[in-house]
C-alpha cells in the first residue's frame, strides 16, 4: 500500500511509474471561464449531504459498472461514516482503491476496506475474498506508519476466504507467457490460479492456518499440482510453510465466522456497507469472457462472498465514469486513441492503484452500462469525475450498436468477438469550459452539464444521484 504526504486532492499530472519519471502529455488547451457560482456554504452543504446517506438502506452494495477503476473506494469512504460494517465480498489484491481522508493524505487500499479510516467502522474481509496474507500485512503496517492503527477489533478476516500464496503468482505468470498473442492483461498477482485452487477443491482457507500440520499438507499438495502442470515452475515450499508460522501467530487474532458475524450485527440493526472490487463488465460471468477477473463481481457474487441473503439489501448504487477506461486486453467498443485518449488519461490520472498501468480510456457506454443495470439492479448511479471533462468542445455517449449484420441493437452481445466488432451509434453533446471541481451543489454546476448528466440519467433509466467533481472526500455533488 502507498501512502502519500498531505496535499490537496487534485488529480496529478506526474508520478513514478515503472521506475522512471512519467512525463505529462501536452493537452490541449482549456480555456477556464471563472468557475462556477460560489459555492454553498460548507457546513450547510455537509448537513444536507448527511442527511442524504442516512436514507440510504440499511445494507447498501457500492458495485462497479464499467470495467472497474471508477472510483468505488471515494463513496464508500464517505459512506462508512454513515455505516457500523464495512465489507469486501470478492477478489484480491488485484482491485486498487484510493481514497483520501480529511487531512488531504492519500491512501492505496488492496485488501483492506475503504471503511478503515473511519475508527468507528469494523471491516470485514469476506469469505469470496482471496487473501494473501504478507500483502494483509503490508498493508496494515504501511497504514500504521500513516497514525492509522488497525487492530482485531477493528478489522476481520474470514475463515472461509481462500489463501492466495507467491507459488499461485508464479502460475499466473507462466499461464500468461503459455498464452502469447492471446494475453488476457492479468495483473499477475496471482488471482486466477487462486479462484482454481478453490474451484477444484485443493485450495487452503484462511481458517486452515491455525491446523499446522492441514495447512502444511495443504500447501506441499498446491505446490505439487504446480510443479506437474508447469515444468519451468520453482518454489520452496518447504521455506513457504515456515515463513506461515510467523505468519499464523499475526493473523489468528483477525480470523472469526464472518458469515455467523455478518448475518448477527445487521439482525442487530448494524449497518453493513459492501465495498465491491473490480467490476460487472469484468464478471467472470457477464464480463468479456476471457478477458475478465476471476470473481463474480455483480451483485450475485456479493451474496455468495459475503454470505448475506439476496433480500437483505436495499441499496445498490453502481458506479460508473462519465467516460470508461479499462486496463488489459479485451475488447472495448467506445475506445478513443490519440491526443484526446492521452489528454483524458492525463487529467484523469488513469493509471493503475494496483498496477501502475496505464488505462485505456473511451467514451461513456450506455449499452454496457444499461447491462450492468439489468444484472445488478441498481438503485441509483454515482457518476464520477466529471470535472476531467471539462474544457472538451463536445462529449459523446454511445447508446446503441450496430452489430457486423447490420443490426442495431441496445443489448450488450455475449459473444466477444461480436463485442470487438461493433460500431458504435453516439450521441454528442456540447461540452463546457468551466472547472467545476469547486462545485458542491446541483445549482454550481454550467447548464451543459446539467444537461450530460439528465440525458445519462434518461438513457440509463436510474437516477445520476451522485455526482464525482474531484478526488477528494468533499468533492460531490447530490443532485436534487
Amino acid at each position: 500500500m502507498s501512502v502519500m504526504a498531505a496535499v490537496t486532492p487534485t488529480r496529478a499530472h506526474a508520478a513514478v511509474f515503472s521506475g522512471k519519471a512519467r512525463v505529462q502529455h501536452r493537452a490541449r488547451a482549456v480555456r477556464r471561464a471563472p468557475a462556477c457560482k460560489a459555492v454553498a456554504e460548507p457546513s450547510a452543504v455537509a448537513l444536507a449531504n448527511k442527511a442524504e446517506w442516512k436514507t440510504l438502506g440499511s445494507v447498501c452494495a457500492v458495485l462497479g459498472s464499467q470495467w472497474g477503476d471508477e472510483g468505488k473506494g471515494k463513496l464508500v469512504d464517505i459512506l462508512a461514516h454513515e455505516y457500523d460494517m464495512v465489507t469486501r465480498c470478492q477478489g484480491g489484491a488485484n482491485a486498487g482503491h484510493t481514497i483520501y481522508d480529511d487531512n488531504g493524505v492519500k491512501y492505496a487500499l488492496h485488501l483492506v476496506p475503504s471503511g478503515i479510516l473511519n475508527p468507528e467502522c469494523l471491516c470485514v474481509v469476506g469469505n469470496g475474498v482471496v487473501v494473501h496474507i504478507p500483502s494483509m500485512f503490508n498493508e496494515l503496517e504501511a497504514l500504521e506508519k500513516a497514525g492509522v492503527k488497525v487492530t482485531p477489533d477493528r478489522l476481520v478476516i474470514s475463515d472461509r476466504a481462500h489463501m492466495l500464496f507467491d507459488l499461485h503468482k508464479e502460475v499466473d505468470g507462466l499461464r500468461e507467457e503459455e498464452l502469447s498473442g492471446n494475453k488476457i492483461g492479468t495483473t499477475k498477482r496471482g488471482i486466477g490460479p487462486a479462484y482454481a485452487s478453490k474451484a477444484t477443491r485443493n485450495g487452503v482457507r484462511v481458517g486452515d492456518i491455525r491446523n499446522p500440520i492441514k495447512f502444511a499438507e495443504g500447501l506441499r499438495a498446491l505446490a505439487k499440482d504446480a510443479a506437474a502442470r508447469f515444468p519451468n515452475f520453482e518454489y520452496d515450499v518447504e521455506a513457504e510453510i515456515e515463513m506461515y508460522k510467523v505468519f499464523a501467530e499475526k493473523v489468528t487474532p483477525y480470523i472469526q465466522d464472518t458469515v455467523a458475524l455478518v448475518n448477527k450485527e445487521h439482525k442487530a440493526g448494524k449497518r453493513v456497507l459492501v465495498e465491491g472490487a473490480n467490476a460487472t463488465m469484468l464478471d467472470l460471468d457477464f464480463g468479456t469472457y476471457p478477458f475478465v477477473t476471476s470473481s463474480n463481481p455483480s451483485l450475485g457474487g456479493v451474496c455468495a462472498g459475503l454470505g448475506l441473503a439476496p433480500n437483505k439489501f436495499e441499496t445498490v448504487i453502481g458506479v460508473a465514469k462519465a467516460y470508461t477506461t479499462r486496463v488489459g486486453s479485451g475488447p472495448y467498443p467506445t475506445e478513443l486513441f490519440g491526443d484526446l485518449a492521452d489528454e483524458l488519461r492525463e487529467k484523469g490520472f488513469e493509471y493503475g492503484t494496483t498496477t501502475g498501468r496505464p488505462r485505456r480510456i473511451g467514451w461513456l457506454d450506455i449499452v454496457a452500462l444499461n447491462y450492468a443495470s439489468m444484472i445488478n439492479g441498481f438503485t441509483h448511479i454515482n457518476l464520477t469525475k466529471l470535472d476531467v471533462l471539462s474544457g472538451l468542445a463536445e462529449l459523446k455517449v454511445g447508446v446503441a450498436y450496430k452489430l457486423p449484420n447490420g443490426e442495431v441493437t441496445t443489448d450488450f452481445p455475449s459473444d466477444t468477438d461480436t463485442v470487438g466488432l461493433v460500431e458504435v451509434v453516439y450521441e454528442t453533446f456540447p461540452g463546457w469550459d468551466e472547472d467545476i471541481s469547486g462545485a458542491r451543489v446541483w445549482d454550481d454546476l454550467p447548464k451543459a452539464c446539467q444537461t450530460y448528466v439528465l440525458k445519462v440519467e434518461e438513457l440509463c433509466g436510474v437516477e445520476c444521484r451522485y455526482l464525482g467533481v474531484g478526488p477528494g472526500r468533499d468533492a460531490i455533488v447530490i443532485k436534487p
